[in-house]
């Protein structure tokens, strides 16, 4: 049976690598679930034993169960490291352990779903979210989070029923005004004044037609058979060069046709459009087009609010409410998912073995009487306390360095005699050094954002700092002190009045401060095509101080990289730069030797590698396509042979 305190340890691995899963970042349109922990089962009696337990057999397999589910949690397969957890804990009831594990498994594998479900929910994929929920729910029954993604997802279904935007008549102020003619078709054959004939079309359908005085009286006829009202109305008025305008169900007015009398007769309808999210720029070009297109004479564009109220004919209304619906629909959005990595890496290695660098040769005979008379007082002592004869000076020498009161260089290393007698000589070598030492480090930072764009628009994102530039500084008016007539010399008012105007000539510089932007800047500019690919244009620059300057201002370094990629929806485009990578090495050894292939590799090596890479991953998803919708389908024409 495996001790305890192993699976303890592990189990303290598992909940930290629990705390780091639950850092993972929410799509922004959805609130980050909560973990829900389930209560843990009620304690036994102090007293109460088990019915049985477990067997060594079982013990040790619930552990190598134990051990293989921990190595799934933390590869983030939540599910099957629940299933390995239960199984454990089926075997080996007597370790609570394994109870907690599964349900810490199960909370994760349960949030995991949610945030699968609530991307997929933004990407308007209903029937993914509907099935990670369920899936959820399979897990946690109890859980009250997947219960309410599945009443928002229920809501967004109900709020997604098919309404034309511009058809909703909740926010009208009352019905337009339309005749109630009596159905069915009439026949007309009359030759009489306009006035007249205007008349008795109007009143075979059951209506009563009200003529302005700007109708002439002239003679005409009229010859139609099985006219229906509109058709008949619209005969008239070309015959007559008049129109009309409803009053009430049953009576009109008719008028000539003239731009005069249209702007008096014709009933103003005041609308207002509401177009949230729009910029002010695309704003102001609708307000534009309202007048120059449809002719609406009056249109406010409010900005602030995202509206734009427009007075005019019920017609123009419908014709520019339907531009704008064809606009507004016609318009795909992508969402860019946008990581950024940087990798530095740092290695140093120092390696071999480093020999003496210099040998020192020397005379011993020369050398001990160096010494013996640089130290004559401590000789004396050395004889006369008996530790050492007169004659013997390899011992009084030996007593002197050992007793620290003379040090030299040559004897700290050991030395190598050779020769004898005066002739003696020794070679002391120099210190040797051998090194093994390996450094290296890793950094990574990731940061991860989703932007949703509409078709055409660009988003410019900066990861860095502003730095402050001093284009200009504060100057003295003058280089000296200037000359003062009556106060630091004799003088006249005429020398005050030179001094006034040459001082009042030099201007201070104001100090001026210039922010520039350092570190990344990414622009992206999506475009939907036809076959729902994307066609990305990306530009990025990289900004950092070089780290000189000129005439007191810093030079900076620029990278910079323009570049269109076409590629599906879901595809990733992946972008890859080179902040900087230096390396240096450095050999120790002796001079020809050391360059002889295989040996230097064994005298020292000092080896330093850095390196900086950013790597910038943007992956598209068209969550509204409506180009296949916004263009007529494709036909094909086939001849045909003509049977003769």
């Amino acid at each position: 049976m495996l001790p305890r305190f192993p699976l303890a340890g592990i189990l303290l691995a598992l909940v930290a690598c629990a705390g780091e899963a639950q850092t993972v970042q929410a799509p922004p349109a959805q609130t980050q679930p909560s973990m829900q922990t389930a209560e843990p089962a009620a304690a036994p009696a102090i007293d109460a034993k088990p019915a049985s337990l477990p067997s060594g057999k079982d013990r040790r397999r619930a552990a190598k169960l134990f051990l293989a589910a921990t190595k799934l949690f933390e590869a983030e397969e939540f599910e099957e490291a629940m299933k390995g957890f239960q199984q454990a804990a089926a075997l080996d009831p007597t370790n609570a352990n394994y109870g907690l594990s599964a349900n810490l498994a199960r909370s994760h594998a349960v949030t995991a779903l949610i945030e699968a479900a609530a991307k997929a929910r933004l990407r308007s994929d209903r029937n993914s979210a509907r099935d990670a929920l369920a899936h959820a729910l399979e897990l946690d029954p109890d859980n009250i989070q997947v219960t309410q993604h599945i009443y928002e997802l229920g809501d967004d279904a109900l709020l997604a029923q098919p309404k034309p935007i511009y058809d909703r008549d909740e926010g009208s102020n009352g019905e337009p005004v339309a005749l109630a003619p009596t159905s069915g078709v009439h026949s007309f054959h009359v030759r009489t004044d306009q006035r007249q004939v205007i008349q008795q079309v109007f009143k075979a359908f059951g209506l009563t037609a009200i003529i302005d005085e700007s109708v002439h009286s002239q003679q005409t006829r009229l010859d139609m058979d099985d006219a229906s009202f509109a058709e008949a109305t619209r005969v008239i008025c070309q015959l007559t060069k008049s129109f009309y305008v409803p009053l009430d169900p049953h009576r009109a007015l008719v008028a000539r046709d003239t731009p005069e009398n249209r702007q008096q007769f014709v009933r103003q309808d005041l609308e207002t459009v509401y177009l949230p999210g729009l910029s002010s720029t695309d704003l102001t070009d609708l307000g534009t087009m309202a007048k120059n297109l449809f002719d609406v004479r009056q249109s406010v564009v409010q900005p602030s609010t995202g509206t734009i109220t427009i007075r005019a004919p019920a017609q123009t209304l419908a014709a520019f409410n339907a531009t704008i619906r064809g606009l507004v629909d016609g318009q795909s959005q992508v969402l860019l998912e946008v990581r950024l990595i940087q990798i530095a890496h740092t290695s140093t290695r120092n390696t071999g073995v480093q020999p003496p660098q210099q040998v020192t040769a020397f005379n011993v005979y020369a050398e001990e009487q160096s010494i013996l008379n640089a130290n004559q007082s401590l000789v004396q002592q050395i004889i006369s306390s008996g530790l050492a004869a007169p004659g013997d000076t390899l011992a009084i020498l030996g007593i002197l360095l050992a007793s620290g009161q003379v040090s030299s260089s040559i004897f700290s290393n050991g030395i190598a005699l050779f020769g004898g007698g005066l002739t003696q000589s020794a070679l002391a070598p120099g210190s040797m050094s051998a090194n093994f030492n390996l450094n290296s480090s890793d950094s990574r930072e990731l940061d991860q954002m989703e932007l949703r764009l509409g078709d055409g628009e660009a988003s410019t994102m900066r990861l860095g700092t502003r730095y402050p530039i001093q284009t200009s500084s504060f100057s003295s008016l003058s280089g000296s002190i200037p000359n003062i007539p009556g106060l630091t010399g004799a003088g006249s008012s005429s020398s005050l009045a030179s001094l006034l105007s040459s001082l009042s000539s030099s201007v201070p510089n104001v100090p001026q401060v210039e922010y520039q932007d350092l570190g990344l800047t990414l622009k992206a500019t999506p475009k939907v095509m036809r076959n729902n690919d994307v066609a990305l244009t990306i530009d990025m620059k990289i900004v950092a101080l070089s780290g000189s300057s000129a005439n007191g201002n810093p030079i900076l370094d620029n990278q910079a990289y323009t570049g269109v990629v076409t590629m599906r929806q879901g595809e990733a485009a992946i972008l890859l730069s080179d902040l900087s990578k230096q390396e240096s090495r450095a050999i120790s050894g002796v001079p020809g030797l050391s360059e002889i292939p295989g040996l230097n590799n064994v005298t020292g090596n000092d080896t330093q590698k850095n390196y900086s890479s950013l790597l910038v991953v943007i992956t598209p998803h068209v969550i509204r396509g409506t180009q296949a919708a916004g263009h007529s389908p494709m036909m094909r024409i086939e001849k045909s042979a003509t049977a003769r």
